[in-house]
């Protein structure tokens, strides 16, 4: 880049420019690093939490499904007449410019689907639970898309942030020392080329 720039004082303002442009980039992104992975920490412990409470409500809801099935048969034809899941709602809010997804379910409270006179409270059991299961899943839904969103944009951030700290800056470091290393020869030059006129100019008076 350096042996491009034609060193003139033009130039080395400009670059100097360039360079604290690129600093001040370079910081604002090693700050938006930060802030996404502390929000990304926070998130995944988080989903820690979240996937032990999933873990376990499935245990309970496995198991009472199992006590179901033995005591009143299978209960594939209960299991349709509950209906699909359609209150899914999914909006959105900025972190840094990241989207992170918002996941809500319409709050409604579960509704039985079935007769009491041909099922028994195991039944109940299972579909409380599987209930909560839903619930949970769409917390954990939200949660894995936004750390996966997170991720993806800690790593284009870091990218940007190392081109900045180990192409860019550097480069326009090592053209501000070229144009003021060139200019601070040019003035010495100069200097020196004003003493040997001066010297002239005094003999002549001189001799004169």
């Amino acid at each position: 880049m350096a042996e491009n720039i034609f060193p003139t004082k033009g130039n080395l303002i400009a670059t100097k420019r360039s360079l604290s442009l690129a600093k001040l980039g370079y910081d604002l992104l090693d700050r938006k690093r930060n802030i996404l992975i502390r929000e990304m920490m926070e998130l995944i412990d988080t989903a820690n939490k979240v996937q032990g409470q999933i873990d376990e409500t499935f245990s309970s809801a496995y198991l009472a499904l199992q006590m179901a099935n033995i005591t009143l048969g299978f209960i594939e034809d209960i299991a349709k007449s509950v209906p699909i899941e359609t209150g899914v709602n999914i909006t959105f809010r900025s972190v840094m410019g990241v989207e992170i997804p918002i996941i809500t379910l319409e709050e409604n409270l579960p509704k039985v689907c079935y007769g009491f006179d041909s099922t028994n409270s195991m039944l109940d059991e299972a579909f409380i639970s599987f209930y909560h299961v839903k619930q949970l899943t769409a917390v954990l839904a939200e949660i894995e898309s936004s750390v996966y969103r997170l991720a993806n944009a800690i790593k284009k951030t870091q990218k940007r942030a190392n081109a900045l700290k180990n192409i860019i800056i550097p480069k326009f470091d090592e053209t501000v020392k070229f144009i003021t290393d060139a200019l601070e020869e040019k003035d010495r030059e100069d200097f020196s080329r004003l003493k040997v006129i001066n010297k002239k100019k005094q003999y002549k008076k001189e001799n004169v």
